[in-house]
């Protein structure tokens, strides 16, 4: 079958519908013609279109039906309405049943050819999201997780293996790396997958409520506490337990999490009665937790119970490679979320995202793709689109930490490298981040032997 994309054409009158495929003729496209609403439902069936440029008013099928019948044969279909003067009514009505958009007669072909070339950017946008999520899933049966980094795939390899297991795990890595999603895909790759997933953030708790949040309580056994109450590893039973920013747990909650993890019982708050529970144990935490066992502010014997497998998160800034494919699902989340007509961002935007060193690693990229799909006047994110805050905040993600030992010409070097690899090897690009000539920058690759 030709990858080319499939246009269909849904028109009564046959010189407007001959029209609209000559107008389409000058692109690498596969035109129908269909002229009834009958023949175009039937063309739907028969070619699956990509794209279909269908009249409002016919004298059989109108095309409100054709839109709804090209939605059910091929959900990501795009749906261009044509309407004559004082048919504007429908054609809003056609928005909210899904078109991508709507002209007016006479059609301008030069505004046709620019709506029909953004309605395919966009469905070529979602399509290659789909894939790539379809490819990791069938992978490594993970779904949501973006990224084809190295570092990723290792991260993803380990998952796979991990996953079938009861082994419980700790998850360590920055803040906004992703850690509650990898904890998810554990559990949804897991025989106990069926049961529930229970999550808890550690941190946000003190001492008191915390035992409770996590075993529960009886009636009367502490002020407030006016009914009997279930704790999560009770709720977590058949299932997995997350128990995020772990290395806030006291350590008299460290002792009695140690003994509950290790013998599979736990009594509640203001009970003397052992209840056994099947859970297992998914920990995460951005802090280091070797140097906390050192300053005595966390139990060894509990890490080393829950690190029986350690898997490490990358810092979004050593996998800069993965920053489009995560661009890319999030402006298609976003713009779908908050009904926008986005469907593509600017190389230029790209580029500064490649190069940025994301304190917030994952979690805000996500919040500056969402803020700038919120504030868009048109379709395409661009320059104009990113906020001041993020521009005149930002460091590099090149920047190079030295160490001892360290020469001036090997950081210069290193520099470079990292800057070029950022920038997919875009030289100009490359000297505008780096303040230097385009001249300067090609005698530096030449001196330093980078290709």
């Amino acid at each position: 079958m030709s990858d080319r994309t499939r246009i269909l054409i849904v028109d009564d009158e046959e010189g407007h519908a001959e029209a609209l495929s000559e107008g389409l003729s000058s692109e690498d496209y596969s035109v129908f013609i269909a002229t009834s609403g009958h023949e175009g439902l039937q063309r739907i069936q028969e070619s699956n279109p990509d794209l279909v440029i269908t009249d409002l008013k016919m004298h059989d099928v109108d095309g409100i039906e054709i839109l709804r019948r090209a939605k059910e044969r091929v959900p990501d279909a795009e749906v261009i309405v044509v309407t004559g003067f004082g048919t504007v009514e429908t054609a809003v009505e056609a928005m909210h049943e899904g078109a991508a958009n709507y002209l007016r007669k006479p059609i301008n072909l030069g505004e046709l050819r620019t709506f029909v070339r953004k309605a395919i950017e966009r469905q070529h946008l979602h399509r290659r999201n789909v894939q790539l999520e379809r490819r990791l899933d069938e992978k490594f049966g993970v779904a949501g997780i973006v990224g084809n980094s190295a570092q990723m795939m290792k991260v993803l390899k380990t998952l796979q293996q991990i996953a079938p297991t009861s082994a419980t795990v700790l998850i360590t890595g920055e803040s906004g790396t992703g850690k509650e999603l990898i904890a998810q895909a554990i559990h949804n790759n897991s025989p106990r997958r069926k049961g529930p997933f229970v999550a808890l953030n550690c941190a946000a708790l003190p001492e008191g409520l915390l035992e409770s949040e996590l075993f529960g309580h009886e009636r009367g056994a502490f002020t407030g506490a006016v009914a009997q109450r279930k704790g999560k590893f009770e709720f977590a039973h058949n299932g997995t337990l997350f128990l995020d920013e772990v290395g806030d747990i006291p350590l008299s909650t460290q002792v009695t999490l140690l003994r509950v993890i290790e013998t599979r019982e736990f009594v509640r708050v203001g009970s003397n009665a052992s209840i056994k529970v099947d859970v297992r144990v998914v920990a995460a935490t951005n802090q280091d937790i070797d140097k906390l066992v050192e300053e005595g502010r966390f139990r060894q014997d509990l890490y080393f119970r829950l690190k029986v497998v350690e898997m490490k998160l990358p810092p979004l800034r050593e996998r800069p490679e993965d920053i489009p494919l995560l661009v890319e699902a999030f402006v298609q989340e976003f713009a779908e979320t908050h009904n926008r007509p986005i469907n593509s961002i600017s190389r230029d935007v790209l580029n500064l995202m490649r190069c940025r060193a994301w304190p917030g690693n994952v979690r805000e990229l996500k919040n500056i793709v969402e803020s700038m799909v919120i504030i868009s006047t048109d379709d395409v994110l661009d320059m104009d689109d990113v906020p001041e805050t993020f521009l005149e905040s930002g460091e590099l993600a090149s920047a190079v930490v030295p160490s001892s030992g360290m020469t001036i010409r090997e950081m210069e070097k290193e520099l470079i490298k990292r800057t070029l690899s950022a920038v997919e090897g875009n030289r100009v690009e490359a000297a505008k981040i780096l303040g230097i000539g385009e001249r300067t920058l090609y005698r530096k690759l030449k001196e330093y032997e980078l290709r």
